[in-house]
């Protein structure tokens, strides 16, 4: 089908077709004029309109009748009914038949030309639509979904059931797995698609800001409050809100988000009523929820009723198929944003991808490839690795290894070697591999793996920064 704009013409009357064809195509459209409804119905496979005008009189099948089953076969075709009548109740049936207007004959050619306007805004809408909702679920396919890992495919299969549902979703996994990015794809499946899909990120603010960004506040309701101001929940009302690192919120707040999940009210800080929203929660942690809530800092009630439906998204070393696919992503992607031309990374490069247990995940591994598009080159990259003493890259068999020459031992010169430079450099590796392998069997909690560690908080951040184990966190 060419791209032309199509117009479907429905008129008994001869004199009425031929003004339209007329009047149609000096509008640059392609019409096509049928007499009657039964011939419009056998001819949409040839036509396929993009808009219909229908006369409401028509022999045999009348204008309603043809409208009720043009809709049945093409709900989202425009339908501009006509007549030298317009009775009210025909006029009220034919909206109530899905007519998107209804023009009284004689019209105006303005009249007509606004129908049509309005009808293709309306297909450029829905072509934009598709368009974007086509690039998000290639994307997600891409960046989350592919390769043939058994993990990602039940991942696929539970979005998929519960996309179209309100239900509540927990999202749970490492940092950098792509947590986000299944939220908004269930959104993106959803029927709240065309409504707003708001993030709000438990762990940005203190526990008393984050009360006012999620329920908002009235006038006078403490000291600065000069007016009132909307939550995150009224702004997502109809809509989905995204609650990111939801472990990190204060018990007090727990108890209200409780009462919008149980009833859907809630009341802003300094308000006394209550207020209703049909807001839809997906939830995401990379801490284990089960150990928050025996140690007290996580509700139990609140974590059963977040806890319906749970998507696990497994971190990238756990589907090192995905890698090669990944990286040919995140080259084109970059490449077309810096205007680059850093086409492949060599077998090297790639062989390293591939033994790495990548801390930070698919965010990790995106970051790393900018970096070589936006330099030109892969060495910065390795050599970052190689700075990790390793410590970060595996055998084919699963055991860590120390590489001595990037210890600083070389034994081709035959000089000495700094015994203890090497020492230092080797405890330094082991710590490193100890506090991170501790972060990720606490998925992260800070706190927790200092007490694990017997170190201070303090220490253990210190010794975070030092080892470069904030990165993608």
């Amino acid at each position: 089908m060419d791209d032309q704009f199509r117009v479907l013409v429905i008129d008994d009357d001869p004199g009425v077709r031929d003004y339209m064809e007329a009047l149609v195509s000096r509008q640059g459209y392609r019409v096509f004029a049928v007499a009657d409804g039964e011939q419009a119905l056998n001819t949409l496979e040839e036509t396929q309109p993009d808009v219909v005008t229908l006369d409401v009189v028509l022999p045999g099948m009348d204008g309603l009748e043809t409208l009720g089953r043009l809709k049945q076969r093409l709900p989202e075709v425009p339908v501009v009914m006509l007549s030298g009548h317009g009775q009210a109740r025909t006029i009220v049936e034919a909206m109530r038949l899905g007519a998107s207007d209804f023009l009284r004959k004689p019209f105006e050619v303005e009249e007509l030309e606004l129908a049509f306007q309005k009808a293709l805004e309306k297909r450029a809408l829905k072509q934009e639509v598709e368009r974007l909702r086509g690039r998000a679920r290639s994307e997600t396919e891409l960046l989350l979904l592919c390769g043939d890992n058994i993990k990602m495919k039940e991942i696929r299969d539970i979005i998929e059931q519960v996309a179209d549902t309100d239900i509540t979703v927990l999202v749970r996994g490492d940092s950098g797995t792509g947590k986000e990015l299944v939220a908004r794809t269930i959104f993106q499946l959803s029927n709240r698609r065309d409504k707003p899909f708001v993030k709000v990120n438990c762990a940005a603010l203190p526990s008393e800001l984050l009360e006012s960004e999620l329920f908002g506040f009235e006038k006078g309701a403490f000291t600065g409050a000069q007016k009132r101001k909307l939550g995150k929940f009224e702004y997502a009302n109809h809509g989905t809100i995204f609650l990111d690192e939801i472990s990190e919120m204060h018990p007090a707040l727990q108890a209200k988000l409780l009462q919008v999940l149980q009833d859907g009210e809630f009341s802003r800080l300094g308000g006394d009523g209550d207020i209703r929203v049909d807001t839809r929660i997906i939830a995401a942690t990379n801490r284990n929820l089960e150990e928050a809530v025996a140690d007290g800092s996580f509700r139990e009630d609140l974590y059963y009723r977040l806890n319906v439906v749970t998507v696990m998204v497994p971190p990238l070393r756990d589907r090192r198929d995905a890698i090669p696919l990944l990286v040919d992503y995140f080259l084109k992607k970059n490449n077309d944003q810096y205007h680059k031309s850093l086409k492949q990374l060599t077998a090297e490069t790639m062989d390293v991808f591939m033994q790495y247990h990548w801390p930070g995940n698919v965010r990790e591994l995106e970051n790393m490839v900018r970096r070589m598009v936006v330099l030109g080159n892969e060495q910065a990259v390795l050599e970052e690795i190689s700075e990790r003493g390793l410590a970060g890259v595996e055998e084919a068999d699963g055991s860590d290894f120390l590489d001595l020459e990037a210890l600083g031992a070389d034994f081709s010169n035959g000089q000495g070697m700094d015994l203890k430079a090497i020492s230092r450099r080797a405890a330094q590796i082991a710590e490193r591999r100890v506090i991170e392998r501790v972060l990720q069997q606490t998925r992260w909690n800070r706190k927790e793996a200092a007490a694990r560690l017997q170190i201070s908080y303090k220490a253990l951040l210190y010794k975070m920064k030092e080892n470069g184990l904030n990165e993608g966190r």
